[in-house]
């Protein structure tokens, strides 16, 4: 019997000068204002990246044509604690509407002002074969390591 190894979650954390509701404020409705350009999986160039505001929500771009792109949708909206999306963008950056992983942020008040953006893309075995290797490129600095400090850096220069 061959045991199957998973890959572990991806984790990435941010520290922000904001509170945990305007953390949660510009992550969600302010999405567009952080996603980088070049994170895109459409066909055209991406315009706006956004999250609708609502458990049962899309997760979704829009080309400079004006198309949109699915990514997923928002399993669990809980400001300003924590909002949890369905990821069904597979291996090959296309979306899969059968395919599920989640990515939960939290945003956790720190005693010394500020807070903590805690982040965990986890059920990556779902991606089936190449789960490790897209692991990988998910916890690299092109991946959410990147785009958490580049929402960071956002977010802090509007304190």
């Amino acid at each position: 019997m061959t045991a199957t190894i998973s890959p572990s979650p991806v984790r990435r954390s941010v520290t922000v000068k904001a509170s945990p509701a305007r953390a949660f404020e510009v992550f969600t409705s302010g999405f567009s204002s952080w996603w980088p350009k070049t994170h895109s999986i459409g066909t055209v160039p991406l315009k706006t990246a956004t999250i609708e505001p609502r458990a049962g929500g899309r997760w979704y771009e829009t080309g400079e044509d004006g198309s949109e792109c699915p990514w997923g949708d928002v399993i669990a909206w809980e400001p300003p604690q924590r909002i949890v999306l369905a990821w069904r963008i597979g291996t090959d950056w296309k979306f899969d509407p059968d395919l599920l992983t989640e990515v939960e942020v939290r945003f956790v008040p720190l005693a010394s002002g500020g807070t903590r953006v805690d982040l965990e893309h986890r059920l990556l075995e779902n991606m089936g074969p190449k789960a490790e290797e897209t692991a990988v490129m998910l916890d690299s600095e092109g991946g959410w390591g990147g785009i958490l400090l580049g929402f960071g850096a956002v977010l802090d220069a509007t304190a």
